[in-house]
């Protein structure tokens, strides 16, 4: 339950301290006092978006802050997949910039508001007047039945099911798609990488084979100079190893008188010796280039068919064209992996599917088992708050298998009357405001029957009922206090007298500027604001009688 609401810098608050009981706590003021403004503050806490215009003052931040008593409620394991703190006295806390920015903690720990707003759903439920349209909407109404069937477990099963099985599904949708475009390209790419497979390529087969086709067509200028070559060395009459032997003989013989020259003796020695081997290799180069038109003929084919494949996938180099054989090689391989995985998630599917059927099923009859409860319970409530011709009938009709949604495999509709010999139509269509009041009054007691929710705020719903119908209501709070935490703002004596706590919003002037207050009422305090509240500001001694009474008369 909130046991604390703490207010700093915040529209008309300078500063504002409240402590809250734990049964019925009742909010009055007179219009415009500023009730608005603390349940503004209270969003805030929540997950409410926050902006500029909160400020008392924009020298100062505003900071709201809730501690909050868990014990009981079972949430360690929320704080524990959230990393947070779990501590039965929680302290919630929003800091807000003047700039706009805000900051938000749980235990001190800073939390995102997705984080909060999840949090908040377990602690609080505000209802407004402006709620009862939530009414005549499925997914109230299924949250309604599940809450009285206590379909919570089985519900977070069913929705992590349907995920899984969307998930799933959009995975082999667009597998499928992608596969049949593959298909579709299919054939051409086989034909693509069975031709660059067939051409057996090889990383530098091109620049050998156009080396080699230089020298082929050049063939007889390169015999030619090599039979120079060696004709100047060895073969002619007057060649360079004879010359040299000449000259080695020469060396010789002034050798003998100058022993110096041995070295060059020896150096000319072995260039004889070298030229010899050179003479020998360029015999040997010139016996093997041969004029072969026939390969010269299979190196130009072989080359026409790789500039011609090079031409046709746009690509410079054979190690291009391995490249491209290669990724078509992968995307063959890929389809048949598609193909496996399609096999393999269609599966899966299927198996989701049939598990997402049984838990809809398993949800659908538990609603349909809760349903005599909801509208036994909800007509007896509007019997009691002044409607004894009140009617609630839950219809609900399955949804195809194909149609299932997050909520379930059901359609739901919520048929009011409240009169007698009507039949009943959709809540939106048949019931006026002070009616649609009492039926969210009557289907919120039912569900704080079966919830574990600490508290409940009552925004001004007494609208449109007074007299007798407005102590019922009263009652009927009053007992829902016994259960859990109420709070309600109400404009009706009859309620604000079954409170177990009573609260007073005001307007004050302080230091030339209006700031709203809040504060707890004592006794002789609460009959002469429900006094007031009965016949206006100056009451009679009629109206704090009457007052008295009302607040003798609590249960």
């Amino acid at each position: 339950m909130l046991h604390r609401l703490s207010i700093s810098n915040y529209a008309l608050i300078n500063s504002l301290d409240i402590r809250f009981d734990s049964g019925l706590n009742i909010v009055t003021g007179e219009t415009g006092a500023g009730k608005s403004i603390i349940l503004g503050a209270l969003s805030l806490i929540l997950g409410q978006r926050a902006e500029r215009q909160y400020f008392f003052n924009e020298d100062r931040k505003c900071v709201i802050e809730g501690v909050f008593d868990l014990s009981g409620y079972a949430l360690q394991d929320f704080f524990v997949a959230q990393d947070l703190d779990y501590d039965p006295e929680t302290i919630i806390r929003r800091e807000i910039n003047s700039d706009g920015k805000s900051r938000a903690f749980v235990n001190d720990t800073p939390v995102t508001l997705q984080v909060l707003k999840a949090l908040a759903e377990k602690l609080i439920d505000i209802h407004s007047q402006h709620a009862t349209l939530q009414l005549n909407t499925p997914a109230f109404q299924l949250l309604v039945l599940d809450s009285v069937a206590q379909n919570q477990a089985l519900r977070q099963q069913y929705i992590h099911q349907f995920h899984a099985h969307r998930k799933a599904w959009a995975r082999l949708e667009a597998l499928q798609e992608a596969t049949q475009q593959a298909n579709a390209e299919a054939d051409y790419h086989q034909f693509l990488y069975d031709e660059l497979e067939a051409a057996r390529l090889e990383a530098d087969e091109q620049e050998r084979l156009e080396l080699e086709q230089r020298q082929l067509e050049h063939a007889e200028e390169i015999k030619r100079g090599l039979i120079n070559a060696l004709y100047a060395l060895r073969d002619q009459e007057i060649n360079a190893l004879a010359l040299l032997r000449e000259t080695q003989q020469q060396l010789q013989q002034a050798e003998r008188y100058l022993p110096a020259l041995g070295e060059q003796a020896a150096r000319l020695q072995s260039s004889l010796i070298d030229l010899k081997d050179l003479g020998e290799e360029l015999s040997r180069t010139e016996q093997e280039v041969l004029l072969d038109e026939g390969r010269l003929t299979e190196v130009n084919e072989r080359l026409s068919q790789l500039y011609a494949l090079q031409q046709k996938h746009h690509v410079s180099s054979v190690t291009e064209l391995i490249t491209l054989r290669e990724t078509l090689r992968g995307q063959l391989h890929a389809r048949s992996a598609d193909e496996a995985e399609m096999h393999r998630l269609t599966g899966e599917v299927a198996e989701l599917k049939a598990g997402l059927l049984t838990l809809a099923a398993e949800l659908s009859e538990a609603r349909k088992a809760a349903i005599p409860m909801v509208e036994k319970t909800v007509s007896e409530v509007l019997h009691t708050v002044g409607m004894p011709h009140g009617v609630l009938h839950v219809a609900l009709q399955p949804l195809g298998t194909e149609t299932m949604k997050e909520s379930g495999g059901d359609d739901i509709q919520f048929l009011f009357t409240s009169n007698k010999g009507q039949d009943p139509q959709p809540v939106g269509k048949v019931a006026s405001g002070g009616e649609l009041s009492r039926l969210m009054l009557a289907v919120k007691s039912l569900v704080a029957q079966t919830s574990a929710l600490p508290t409940i705020v009552f925004d001004e719903i007494d609208t449109g009922i007074s007299g007798e119908v407005a102590l019922r209501v009263g009652e009927i709070m009053e007992r829902l206090g016994s259960n859990m935490q109420v709070i309600a703002i109400t404009h009706l004596p009859q309620i604000a007298a079954r409170g177990h706590s009573h609260f007073k919003v005001y307007k004050a002037e302080s230091s030339g500027k209006t700031i709203t207050g809040m504060m707890p009422l004592q006794p002789a305090d609460r009959v002469l604001e429900i006094a007031q509240m009965l016949s206006g500001a100056e009451p009679g001694e009629a109206a704090m009688q009457h007052a008295a009474a009302l607040l003798n008369n609590r249960a």
